[in-house]
């Protein structure tokens, strides 16, 4: 693997699981420096990611996380709605016994996390539930634009899991979910994953996940 895309899988990463938070900047000597680089493949990285959209420039401060304003932010989420419904749909109809199976295990795993309202171990438990249906949908490319927009959204997307009972209310979505691909029903479950993904249940649900946002994630 060239340097570049290791450096620019290591930033994605880090944007992903929120060690690096809209708004911070990228330091590029100490990328240089951690991966005993030059600042070429730095930069290429770098530029790979701004393409992507997980990066932008500043005047005078270089590389940043990008940030969403709240126009950008509902758009995302509303393609990613539509997206994830479609992903399921699929899954649904192409998942093996096995990997049903292995979905209703996970979200038996997760039990003590909702029952706890951990929102912190429920990012992996929720990443790895989502996971098991991209795989199951078979199609590579609508897998790779969901994590894509999952990478984009994920500081968001983590806040909107901190108001009091998001997590065991995601965690019941689950096991609609569950349900709906069990039973062979992909209509069903097309509906329940909408249901599932959209900020906007209902105008408390949507105000309270934008109050709950740092403003210094929010482009204004």
């Amino acid at each position: 693997m060239k340097v570049s895309e290791r450096i620019r899988q290591s930033v994605e990463n880090d944007i992903r699981h929120g060690v690096l938070l809209p708004g911070d900047p990228i330091d590029e000597q100490q990328l240089a420096t951690r991966y005993q680089a030059s600042r070429t493949p730095v930069r290429e990285a770098l530029l790979q990611l701004k393409v992507q959209g997980m990066l932008e420039s500043q005047p005078r401060n270089g590389m940043v996380v990008a940030r969403l304003d709240v126009q950008e932010l509902l758009a995302i989420w509303e393609l990613m709605a539509e997206m994830e419904g479609v992903c399921t749909r699929m899954a649904c109809q192409r998942m093996s016994a096995e990997e049903r199976a292995e979905l209703a295990r996970v979200h038996r795993a997760a039990a003590p996390i909702a029952e706890a309202d951990d929102s912190q171990a429920w990012r992996e438990a929720n990443h790895d539930f989502h996971e098991i249906l991209y795989r199951g949908c078979r199609n590579p490319y609508l897998r790779e634009q969901l994590v894509g927009l999952r990478a984009r959204t994920g500081a968001y997307l983590r806040h909107a899991f901190t108001a009091v009972g998001r997590v065991r209310a995601s965690y019941e979505q689950h096991g609609e979910l569950v349900e709906a691909i069990l039973a062979n029903d992909p209509d069903r479950a097309h509906r329940m994953m909408m249901r599932h993904i959209s900020l906007a249940q209902g105008a408390k649900g949507l105000a309270d996940f934008l109050i709950n946002l740092p403003r210094s994630m929010v482009k204004t």
